[in-house]
């Protein structure tokens, strides 16, 4: 069955979607013919940008540029951290804070499955505010606010903080959990300004169905 994104808002400048889990943002590189944003969706839209991107296993909210104007526009505000992004995430281990700045830099491209590592002496400013949304048995769900763009910066944080992913097959175990069986990490919110009018815009998207039931299953 195809994964066709939700359409969240669409005018002459931007596309916003809510990116199902299990597509990819861009051309997968050892076979072009998988299914990716664009090809999904230009033939409705017409010509699309790439301003930012997901992880094929990350659902959520993405802005997707329909101009050449508003694509420079974008990636300045995503260079200039003028771009505010919200993740909700379910992880491993229940933290010990309610609140905690992560602010160890970071260094991408590592070893031979290409990680994100902390290293305070070769990495890149790296900084996330994470906050504990609700405490299970043996997990949590916490909400993650990047305040800078770094590959990976969410994962690799909560991977240094003791707390993965669950279901992450790169920072984690390598186990799919019993309750979600992909990375369990939505793009909730995605805060912007309108690259033509400069209007503050802010986007949602809500859980998707796994997302729903693996709560479910937790609260019960």
């Amino acid at each position: 069955m195809a994964l066709i994104p939700e359409i969240l808002y669409i005018d002459a400048a931007l596309l916003v979607i809510d990116k199902p889990a299990g597509l990819l943002s861009l051309p997968d590189g050892h076979d072009p013919t998988k299914p990716h944003l664009r090809s999904v969706l230009e033939p409705q839209a017409g010509r699309l940008w790439i301003v930012h991107r997901l992880d094929r296993e990350t659902s959520g909210v993405m802005v997707l540029a329909r101009s050449e104007e508003a694509h420079r526009e974008l990636n300045r505000q995503f260079s200039d951290r003028g771009v505010s992004k919200i993740y909700h995430t379910l992880v491993s281990g229940v933290p010990a804070w309610d609140e905690i700045r992560a602010d160890v830099p970071l260094r991408s491209e590592v070893g031979r499955r290409r990680r994100t590592v902390a290293d305070r002496g070769k990495g890149k400013e790296a900084i996330t505010q994470f906050r504990v949304l609700e405490r299970f048995t043996h997990c949590a769900l916490l909400e993650a606010q990047p305040k800078t763009g770094r590959r990976h910066q969410v994962w690799a944080h909560l991977y240094h903080l003791d707390h993965p992913i669950l279901s992450d097959p790169l920072y984690g175990t390598g186990k799919r959990a019993s309750m979600i069986d992909r990375l369990a990490l939505q793009a909730y919110s995605l805060t912007i300004q309108h690259p033509q009018t400069g209007e503050r815009l802010v986007f949602e998207a809500q859980y998707p169905q796994d997302f729903v039931t693996a709560l479910q299953l937790l609260r019960t």
